[in-house]
């Protein structure tokens, strides 16, 4: 792969930043109303605040959040302060930076849906290989069926099941949370203990419903990669089935698997965001639901700026990736 190339492809990676990072910045303001003077005058019903001067604290509050700039100002410091990764003050938790926000709740997320996106893209990758694959055995082609129904079940459905059945009614696992509440996190194997036994449930409803999708993309792939000339020949040569399987059959049919784990990966930092919701897990889901619920504009800009980030680099990622992965391309 060349410089100019390289070049090209890195270009494009920070126009798309720049795109995505300014319609962040246009779209929310396109909606009406006022964040700060709506919570503030919902602070002063549920008697929090007096109805009086409130109006002076909406401009002290744009003031300090530079709200009472122009546009053009807002956007231009709004750019800069994206570049440090500093999305200002939370306006529903203010002094809370939403940077450390972010970051509090990224680790809970990350640990989440890396472990549940890689085990569900093995599996279902396997799965949907060995069910179109003529040679396997006749039992793999039952599972074609439960495949389809577990892809077609939205996530958090089966959140709310799973979360029912194991942790409502058996009461195998926590209801909710990502650990028991009042214990403080620490490094202890107890802490961890606890951690994992709060993840299990939110984690398999994801592997459950993202096995099918993976397996039923592959399955299509597989099923036109069999009918290829180059496996009719690798056949001819007397090729053993597993040279056949992996070199020829399951090298060529990954790639749109690939580009679907790259984005897949790329939207690990939004949180899996409803399931994060059924079970109160402290990730960036809830977060940012939190967020959109109180009109936190920078929250949402810090929580949006990085799923741009991440998609953007794992783009830029899988096109320096695909000429080493099939050949072909690079001509």
């Amino acid at each position: 792969m060349t410089w100019k190339l390289l070049g090209k492809r890195f270009g494009l990676f920070l126009i798309v930043i720049w795109g995505a990072a300014t319609l962040n910045f246009f779209l929310p303001r396109l909606a009406p109303g006022d964040p700060i003077r709506e919570r503030l005058f919902a602070l002063s019903t549920q008697g929090g605040l007096t109805q009086t001067g409130v109006e002076e604290m909406v401009a002290s509050y744009n003031a300090r959040f530079g709200l009472d700039l122009p546009l053009w100002q807002q956007y231009l410091n709004y750019l800069v302060d994206m570049l440090r990764f500093d999305f200002g003050y939370s306006l529903s938790l203010f002094p809370a930076q939403a940077s450390d926000l972010i970051f509090d709740a990224l680790p809970w997320t990350v640990g989440l849906l890396l472990v549940t996106t890689l085990i569900s893209f093995v599996l279902g990758t396997l799965l949907g290989a060995l069910i179109a694959w003529p040679r396997s055995p006749k039992w793999l082609e039952y599972l074609a069926a439960p495949m389809l129904t577990l892809a077609a079940i939205p996530y958090y459905l089966l959140a709310l099941v799973l979360l029912y059945v194991l942790a409502f009614s058996w009461k195998w696992f926590p209801l909710s949370g990502g650990y028991t509440a009042g214990t403080q996190p620490n490094m202890s194997l107890d802490f961890w203990w606890d951690v994992l036994k709060h993840s299990i449930l939110p984690a398999l409803s994801i592997i459950l419903a993202a096995i099918g999708s993976w397996a039923i993309g592959i399955r299509g792939m597989m099923i036109s990669t069999n009918g290829e000339d180059y496996m009719t020949f690798a056949e001819a040569r007397g090729l053993r089935g597993n040279t056949m399987f992996f070199r020829y059959g399951m090298r060529n049919a990954m790639l749109p698997q690939i580009t679907s784990l790259a984005l897949s990966l790329g939207h690990i930092v939004s949180g899996a965001l409803i399931v994060e919701v059924v079970f109160t897990y402290p990730g960036v889901g809830s977060l940012l639901f939190n967020a959109i619920r109180g009109a936190d504009y920078f929250v949402v800009y810090g929580v949006v700026f990085m799923v741009v980030l991440a998609l953007g680099f794992a783009t830029m990622l899988v096109d320096l990736a695909y000429p080493f992965l099939d050949p072909r391309i690079r001509h």
